[in-house]
């Protein structure tokens, strides 16, 4: 068990021996003269010796004072070097864990653009839909998945998680010529569609008006993320229900097609960014919080009906 002074009384008589003055030791911590005069002499008197020797108005070191001061110095820069290299390691880092939806749809596309502004800070995306627990250090920040009624950390709603079905061109051209129409909502209980045993399906066609007795008929391949099944579809294996905001660069190329883009469905799903309160101004995470603000626009997290949902923080 260590036998050490209180380090505040040792901490004061360190900067008033290295500043040779107490005005500037009390700037210099934050404290009142009369504060550092007060555990100077709490020091001295736990020692049973003087560590300065006062005349005149003015203080000089005592023999004592003098052969302490060396060593006190140096185990305060050897604190201050570790606490430094932890903030330089700290910083030099950060640890991003989201889903794999996420990651492969929209984030993994987007995020050489913070590494290039902030060239100073490594960036390691991790994924999986698992919830991570941040206390335990794992990662820095996390983009979850779901309503965001998690306890003890703060977030912020990025994305609402609306559905719509997309197909390709070429599967929707194929199946509008077989019906000699255009597609309407109730034709999609006869034609392929991707991981059809998903709820969210069933959300769907009940939102489209669209009576579901079981299943869709037609079962077809079943992937466990949205981002294959987006890629699926563009591949002309069926339709897939998908989040136009991570499709919209497909859907502008043509590779996806809409063909119900008034026929969204949500349930209060949507991904936020969670971080610890405590960190919340951690310059990385900071930064890392205002560019992802920044780069996700305001209308992805507005529903089809406009209700809007505001950046919320506990």
């Amino acid at each position: 068990m260590r036998k050490l002074p209180p380090l505040t009384a040792v901490r004061a008589f360190e900067a008033a021996a290295r500043n040779e003055n107490f005005t500037a030791a009390a700037a210099e911590l934050g404290m009142t003269q009369a504060a550092v005069s007060y555990q100077v002499k709490a020091l001295e008197e736990r020692l049973g010796a003087k560590l300065f020797i006062r005349e005149r108005g003015r203080a000089r070191l005592s023999p004592l004072g003098a052969r302490l001061l060396p060593a006190l110095s140096q185990a305060f820069d050897a604190i201050e070097a570790a606490f430094a290299a932890h903030r330089t390691e700290d910083e030099s880092l950060l640890t991003v864990t989201t889903t794999y939806t996420f990651a492969n749809t929209w984030l993994a596309w987007c995020l050489g653009g913070f590494q290039m502004k902030h060239a100073d800070t490594a960036v390691r995306m991790t994924t999986g839909n698992e919830v991570v627990d941040l206390r335990a250090g794992d990662a820095d920040v996390a983009i979850r998945a779901g309503t965001g009624d998690w306890e003890g950390v703060d977030k912020h709603l990025l994305v609402q998680s609306d559905f719509t079905p997309m197909a390709s061109p070429a599967c929707i051209a194929e199946a509008e010529r077989e019906l000699g129409r255009k597609l309407e909502p109730k034709d999609l209980l006869d034609l392929n569609l991707i991981s059809p045993e998903d709820e969210w399906w069933v959300q769907w066609f009940a939102d489209a008006g669209v009576e579901l007795d079981g299943t869709p008929k037609r079962r077809g391949v079943r992937l466990d993320n949205q981002a294959n099944e987006g890629h699926a579809a563009m591949a002309g294996q069926g339709f897939a229900l998908l989040t136009p905001f991570f499709w919209r660069s497909d859907v502008a190329d043509e590779r996806l097609v809409m063909p119900f883009p008034d026929r969204v469905s949500t349930r209060g799903w949507a991904y936020w960014l969670v971080y610890l309160p405590e960190r919340r101004m951690v310059p990385k995470i900071k930064r890392f919080r205002e560019w992802l603000l920044a780069e996700i626009p305001e209308s992805a997290r507005v529903t089809q009906a406009g209700q809007s949902a505001a950046i919320a923080a506990e």
